[in-house]
């Protein structure tokens, strides 16, 4: 099997404008009418059997070359060359390559295979090899289409550079930026190492404290207000943490810590933008006189 794919850069080409973005969103739409008018509808797909990962197939290569494994994820890039195609599929821990020849699941299917686009959410099975090139992948001989993206990806080479655009779609960024996705799962394992150590080493417990206050505390920071309609009150965003687990310690419990949104408007800083993570514990020691 060859991986002879030499093609133009994909960098040279220019990006898609507002009105080609538009067009393409249009064709897709048309393709998921074809599919469906077809009795392949990928929105009724509801689980798909995995067997393997990314990672995990590349870190434990040896043990299943020529193995038989099933995963599912995001097409990334796919390249047609005749009656085969290379297609690169990314899923929760990476990308990998896959292989797919017209041979192997038939005309038909593989007519409807080079219809898929940019961004189709896929499962697949087949077989771990390595190409010419050495490079990990999988000859695929069975396809199905999971579900069928109707939004265009920006450009790979490019990526999502709109700072403004990143923050307010989180998940495009997610899929096209993969130190942005790692960033999310560092920031989830810290998070619950802080957790563990508090209660595990120092017997800290956690707590939830109102996120609405009827009294605005924060020292000279300006509160976010609010109003109750139910109620017909005034209510602030909280700023600090610290009242509500003093009064928790005054009730009686010893070592207790929150992690909580807070909202500050003293100081818009984006990268924690509206809402950001502030952990507090407080604790209670009783000191004896001997």
């Amino acid at each position: 099997m060859s991986n002879d794919n030499v093609k133009t850069p994909e960098h040279e080409q220019p990006e898609l404008t507002a009105e080609e973005i538009s067009e393409q969103r249009q064709i897709r739409r048309e393709k998921l009418q074809e599919l469906r008018e077809m009795g392949r509808d990928p929105f009724v797909q509801e689980t798909y059997n995995v067997t393997a990962h990314s990672k995990d197939i590349k870190d434990n290569y040896d043990a299943l070359e020529d193995q038989e494994v099933a995963i599912a994820g995001r097409i990334m890039s796919k390249r047609i060359m005749g009656k085969a195609a290379f297609f690169d599929v990314q899923d929760k821990q990476g990308r990998i390559q896959c292989y797919v020849k017209r041979d192997d699941i038939g005309t038909e299917e593989y007519k409807v295979f080079k219809t898929y686009d940019i961004g189709d959410l896929v499962g697949l099975k087949g077989i771990v090899f390595k190409t010419k090139t050495d490079e990990i992948s999988i000859h695929v001989h069975e396809l199905t289409l999971q579900a069928k993206s109707l939004q265009v990806l920006p450009d790979k080479w490019s990526g999502l550079v709109d700072t403004d655009l990143r923050y307010r779609q989180r998940y495009v960024d997610l899929i096209v930026n993969s130190d942005v996705r790692d960033t999310f799962l560092k920031r989830a394992k810290v998070v619950s190492t802080i957790r563990r150590v508090l209660e595990d080493d120092y017997g800290f417990l956690e707590v939830e404290t109102p996120v609405l206050q009827t009294i605005a505390g924060g020292a000279n920071a300006r509160p976010f207000n609010t109003h109750h309609n139910a109620l017909d009150f005034d209510l602030h965003l909280r700023i600090s943490l610290e009242l509500p687990l003093k009064r928790l310690i005054v009730g009686g419990l010893d070592r207790v810590y929150e992690l909580g949104k807070v909202s500050v408007t003293r100081v818009w800083i984006r990268i924690t933008a509206l809402n950001s993570l502030r952990w507090n514990a407080t604790w209670h020691m009783e000191i004896r006189k001997i």
